[in-house]
């Protein structure tokens, strides 16, 4: 009697154990639909090149576009990191692509070249201040916009007080976008 109480309790244990790690599996699928790594041979490719840890960009695509090479905001911002053709301008130069200025405007949508152009945008900014929370302000508010909520003492230049961003957006898309980092790090290991 004993011995098939404790052959019961422990065919329950295994069973709760098989259930968990094959709800955790689905879970863990379900998430990476969610969360994927789409354009990983542009994403991987850049990131290395331009030393920025790849699960930030496919936490900034995500964010930017879900993946939609077609994305365009209501401010002209366009394609996977959605660039201002400007800004476009100003990456294309620092990188001294042969690209013509005039080629740009329809280059945005292209998967490889907004990659190429918002993952070397990122490294600058990651560079200027330092950090990744401050770095990721600027790319939503624009660098004048920072620089001025860290001359005035809004922003911490060590990126500690982000939750006083004064843009409602920009402090959504900054928590969005380090919750994103977070998660794509855990989901694949890294």
């Amino acid at each position: 009697m004993i011995k098939s109480k404790k052959l019961i309790v422990a065919s329950i244990i295994i069973l709760i154990l098989f259930l968990l790690f094959g709800v955790f599996h689905v879970h863990e699928k379900i998430l990476k639909m969610i969360y994927p790594k789409e354009y990983s041979e542009f994403v991987e490719k850049y990131s290395t090149e331009y030393n920025v840890n790849s699960n930030l960009v496919y936490a900034v695509i995500k964010a930017e576009s879900n993946f939609d090479i077609n994305a365009k905001s209501n401010k002209g911002a366009r394609g996977l990191m959605q660039l201002m053709e400007e800004t476009a301008k100003d990456i294309n130069k620092k990188l001294e692509n042969t690209i013509n200025e005039r080629e740009i405007s329809s280059k945005l949508n292209e998967p490889e070249y907004n990659i190429n152009l918002g993952t070397k945008y990122l490294s600058i900014l990651i560079e200027k201040y330092g950090n990744i929370e401050i770095a990721l302000t600027a790319y939503n508010a624009g660098i004048g916009t920072v620089d001025n909520w860290l001359e005035n003492g809004t922003l911490s230049s060590d990126g500690s007080n982000i939750e006083k961003i004064p843009y409602k957006e920009t402090n959504n898309y900054v928590r969005k976008i380090l919750r994103d980092y977070k998660l794509y790090n855990q989901l694949y290991n890294e």
